[in-house]
C-alpha cells in the first residue's frame, strides 16, 4: 500500500471497541460530545487537521459500523499511551451498519471494511466519504 496523502483522505475514522454509551456514558442520540480517542503513531496523524471529518467506527460483532460524525477539535497531541485526538461527535440516532457499507459500491472498498484490524486512524476516500454521507440519516 502507498502513504496517503492529504489529498488522499475525504474523512478520518476513528475506532473503538466500546459501545458509544459505554464509551462516553450519558450520550444520547442527536446530541454532540467532545472527547479524546487514543491513535497509533504513525506518519497518518500528521496528516490529522483541525476542523477535518471524522466518524467514530464500533469494531467487533455488537452494531459494527459508523456511530457518530463530526470533526477533529483541535491538533493531534500526546499522553502517556501516544497520540491522541480531540473530537467533536455528534451520535447518530442508529448506527450506519457494516452491512449497508458493504451493500454501497463504492463504500465497500473502504480500509476499515478491507482491514478491520487496520490501522487507528482508518480513513475514507473523499469519494467514499460522499458515498458514506449520502447513507447516514
Amino acid at each position: 500500500m502507498t502513504r496517503l496523502g492529504p489529498d488522499d483522505v475525504g474523512c478520518w475514522l476513528v475506532k473503538t471497541a466500546r459501545p458509544p454509551e459505554v464509551l462516553v456514558p450519558g450520550w444520547h442520540p442527536g446530541e454532540e460530545r467532545e472527547f479524546t480517542r487514543c491513535l497509533r503513531a504513525s506518519y497518518r496523524v500528521a496528516l490529522m487537521r483541525p476542523g477535518a471529518p471524522v466518524l467514530l467506527w464500533l469494531s467487533g460483532r455488537d452494531r459494527p459500523g459508523v456511530h457518530a460524525a463530526g470533526s477533529l477539535a483541535g491538533d493531534v497531541g500526546a499522553d502517556e499511551r501516544g497520540p491522541v485526538a480531540v473530537v467533536r461527535l455528534t451520535l447518530l440516532p442508529a448506527p450506519l451498519r457494516r452491512a449497508d457499507l458493504l451493500a454501497d459500491p463504492v463504500a465497500r472498498d473502504a480500509e476499515v471494511l478491507r482491514m478491520p484490524a487496520g490501522s487507528n486512524p482508518s480513513y475514507l476516500t473523499p469519494a467514499q466519504h460522499a458515498a458514506v454521507r449520502a447513507l447516514l440519516p
